[in-house]
């Protein structure tokens, strides 16, 4: 394609954006987006109806790209269009990719992707699971995509730039603008450690629509959606929908029976969801299992309180308010990595509260 085409791609997310279909819908009756660009507003009523016809037409006659182009210069935005080689290629496949995709940072997508998603109102316990997946999946060399709220969003990228490896933010409005406003450190960290992208112009603030807009493009974005913690109803489930739309893989890390925020992930493993305990279970079923090194020996990746628990464990077994005491941190905090050392198979419960480490051949 000419690079003239290049720019008609960008005006029209301008002019709509976060209406990728509506966009996909004009690009099969004119045949390009630069004719599409030029159509008159009865052709538009044609396929947008009349008043969405009027209000594209009037938008195109006071966008000025240049001007805009020299904002998001200054500001070290770029975008990427689906006619570029750089566009990343699991989003091109989607039934609605965005006409272009503005991006701070490196947008390259040649490794393996998992987005890790869940409540904005985490439980311990799924904060650590989420910066641990975060982590491991990290340090196997896989980019971990993921929405930049608070919760189990902020926790999987604190995960991955912790293990040292590269993480997506996707956002619900422009590169201008930092949603929630306390994650803005978090966001220029990302993008000089993979990439913060959005679908959404500068300018743009959050919209309650946005968020399941910004969802299909997390789930595009990846190879699996993986859902911590979630209620019943919940953007999670939504972005684990549009992954199981788009032919992705979805998982789910088992919860607490009794809790609300397990009931999204518990729901998803009746329904067939793979269950996820650690990074190695996504790999593995990804057909990826060969990126752990050392033979997989590296596969179990403790933090530094699940370390000093299976330390104190490997010694002798102890009640739940031993370990607390030994280790002098917080009770939810123990608890939830007795949570999470059980699942990964390390310790086991025995009676009366009891914890013993799992003897290994």
């Amino acid at each position: 394609m000419q690079e003239d085409e290049r720019g008609y791609y960008l005006a029209w997310q301008f002019l709509i954006p976060g209406q990728s279909r509506r966009f996909r819908d004009l690009l099969a009756f004119f045949g390009s987006a630069r004719e599409a660009f030029n159509a008159g507003p009865a052709q538009l009523a044609r396929i947008v109806g009349k008043a969405r016809a009027e209000e594209i037409v009037k938008k195109r006659d006071t966008l000025d790209l240049d001007l805009e182009l020299g904002r998001m210069k200054e500001m070290g935005i770029g975008f990427v269009t689906p006619v570029d080689d750089a566009y990343p290629a699991l989003l091109r496949e989607i039934f609605d990719p965005p006409a272009a995709l503005f991006h701070r940072g490196d947008i390259t997508m040649e490794e393996i992707a998992v987005a890790v998603v869940g409540t904005r109102r985490c439980s311990s316990y799924g904060r650590m699971v989420a910066e641990d997946l975060g982590k491991e999946l990290a340090q196997a060399g896989v980019t971990v995509v993921s929405g930049l709220a608070r919760g189990v969003d902020t926790a999987a990228h604190r995960g991955a730039l912790a293990g040292g490896g590269r993480t997506v933010a996707v956002l619900g409005n422009g590169l201008d603008n930092c949603f929630p406003r306390e994650n803005w450190r978090l966001m220029e960290e990302i993008s000089t450690n993979g990439a913060v992208v959005s679908e959404f112009p500068c300018g743009m603030p959050c919209h309650a629509w946005h968020f399941p807009v910004r969802n299909r493009i997390i789930a595009g974005l990846s190879r699996a959606v993986v859902v911590v913690e979630a209620k019943e109803r919940s953007g999670a489930l939504i972005t684990a929908d549009l992954a199981l739309e788009q032919g992705r893989e979805v998982m789910a890390v088992p919860g607490n029976v009794t809790s609300p925020l397990s009931r999204g992930p518990n729901h998803l493993l009746k329904q067939g969801a793979r269950p996820v305990t650690c990074a190695a279970d996504i790999l593995d079923a990804l057909g990826e299992g060969a990126l752990f090194p050392d033979g997989g020996q590296g596969r179990q990746v403790l933090n530094q309180l699940e370390s000093q628990i299976l330390d104190l464990l490997n010694t002798e077994p102890l009640s739940q308010e031993d370990v607390i005491q030994r280790t002098g941190e917080a009770a939810s905090q123990v608890l939830a990595g007795l949570v999470y050392l059980e699942m990964k198979g390390l310790i086991r419960s025995l009676s009366g509260g009891v914890y013993a480490a799992v003897k290994r051949g």
